[in-house]
């Protein structure tokens, strides 16, 4: 029974002191909490204050600002009273002035018995007049301020050029003569019943003309290449002596491929000369084709290898790269290999054959531009056409029929007579110049500069020739400006 009851003491004991901590515990929190409201109550305090002093500085600011907006608002408003007050001042000048010009206008018509669109028309007239003046006077200033600054240099960049190059010249006809050893080898020629000779032309495709020229035959036919396949078959059949229709059909086709591969020897010579490489087989053995082609008189092929050397001389003067200028101006002419068998330019032509070999975009401008059918913009144009037009106008490059040569000099008279106050246009160095003298009293210094310009232009509009034209325009024994 003791040990019961002291069991139970102890529970009870254990119990009180249980809910004695956890009123303690209670009470520690309690007070935590009530200080930590105390802090934060605080701390609001302080944010409050905080706060309504940023609001109070802000509302500062804002009146501040607002009574510097009102202050502009009133000085805008006065500026644009200002403003009105002198719009509708000059309204009313200019309703004065309008009033003033009509009453003059009325004034001078009575006065000068005019209407208003005549006198219109007076003036119209005068500015015209005035105004050719005024732009002959600044095209004149422009022309001798760039003759002053370039002329000089461009003299020596293209004469440079042209004295550095020798170059041979060939006339190709369109008739080939072949030196026969004797008289009795036209007949085997011929042979029997002239089936030699049709055999001979049905395959060369060559006409052969035996006549009573002593120990020679004539070989005629438009196309070089085929005319210099026709050539060699005849010189080896001589030299052979066996000529029969079969022996004939065997020696052409070997000389065929002679021809054909000294085309691609030509065309690898013509590189080789002008220091290029990396050109598409099918361009060398076209390029190698022209050397049996001829412009007014002039080798093609020699005149490709002559432009690239001018050209590549002028690009190294200038300061630009040579390699693409000189490539350029050796395949400008290039399209004159096929032209008989592509509709088109020669440029046309041989600009789109360089390019569907792999040429460059600057290289097939320049061939397309070469004729100035395409307007030239870049460099290698411009120098291809330079190079084209000193290898092709320098005296006896070329050579022209003699009704093609009369017929140009005759138009380029009646281009520069058909100008009022031209008294005679003399047409002189064989077309090179044009000199056209002018009546004194109907054209004076300015109007002969006019006049100059005017017949270059026609001139440069109506007619093809290689280098350049020159205008001289004579007033009172004295040379006017000379145009080009």
């Amino acid at each position: 029974m003791r040990i019961a009851l002291s069991a139970g003491s102890v529970a009870s004991l254990l119990v009180v002191g249980v809910l004695i901590a956890v009123l303690a515990v209670t009470w520690l929190m309690v007070r935590r909490l009530q200080a930590a409201q105390r802090r934060s109550a605080a701390e609001t305090e302080r944010a409050r204050t905080w706060a309504e002093d940023q609001a109070a500085q802000l509302r500062a600011e804002l009146d501040r600002r607002e009574e510097r907006l009102s202050e502009e608002l009133r000085r805008l408003r006065a500026q644009e009273e200002e403003l009105a007050e002198r719009s509708a001042e000059v309204e009313r000048a200019r309703r004065e002035a309008a009033e003033l010009v009509e009453r003059r206008a009325r004034a001078l018509e009575r006065a000068a018995g005019l209407t208003a669109g005549q006198a219109r028309a007076e003036l119209v007239r005068a500015a015209e007049s005035e105004a050719r003046r005024e732009a002959a006077v600044t095209v004149r200033e422009i022309e001798r301020a760039a003759k002053e600054e370039g002329e000089q240099r461009a003299r020596g960049i293209v004469a440079g050029a042209i004295q550095r190059l020798a170059a041979e010249q060939t006339a190709e006809t369109a008739v080939s003569v072949f030196r026969l050893p004797n008289e009795e080898m036209k007949g085997r020629i011929i042979g029997r019943e002239g089936r030699n000779i049709r055999t001979f032309e049905a395959v060369t495709g060559v006409n052969l003309i035996i006549d009573d020229t002593p120990a020679s035959v004539q070989l005629s036919c438009f196309d070089p290449v085929r005319r210099e396949t026709a050539r060699l078959t005849l010189e080896q059949l001589v030299e052979d002596g066996r000529i029969h229709p079969v022996r004939i059909e065997h020696v052409h086709e070997r000389s065929r491929e002679e021809v054909e591969r000294r085309c691609v020897r030509a065309g690898e010579d013509a590189l080789l000369a002008v220091r290029l490489a990396g050109m598409h087989p099918e361009l060398v053995r076209t390029l190698g084709t022209l050397r049996y082609r001829a412009s007014y008189g002039q080798n093609v092929l020699g005149h490709l290898v002559e432009s690239a050397h001018l050209a590549g001389m002028m690009a190294a003067e200038l300061g630009v790269d040579p390699e693409p200028v000189r490539r350029a101006a050796l395949l400008h002419d290039i399209g004159k290999a096929m032209t008989h068998e592509v509709e088109g330019s020669h440029a046309a032509i041989g600009a789109e054959f360089a390019r569907r070999y792999g040429e460059t975009e600057d290289v097939v401008h320049a061939i397309a531009a070469h004729h100035g059918e395409v307007e030239p913009k870049t460099v290698e144009a411009v120098l291809t056409q330079a190079a084209d037009a000193c290898s092709g106008g320098r005296p006896g490059a070329r050579k022209e029929s003699l009704e093609l040569y009369v017929r140009r000099l005759e138009r380029l008279e009646e281009i520069a007579r058909a100008h009022d106050g031209v008294a005679k246009v003399y047409a002189m160095q064989a077309g090179r110049e044009v000199r056209v003298m002018v009546r004194p009293e109907v054209v004076d210094d300015l109007g002969a500069q006019v006049i100059a310009r005017e017949v270059a232009r026609q001139v440069a509009q109506e007619l093809t020739y290689p280098g350049q034209i020159r205008v001289t325009v004579v007033r009172e024994s004295r040379v006017t400006e000379v145009a080009r």
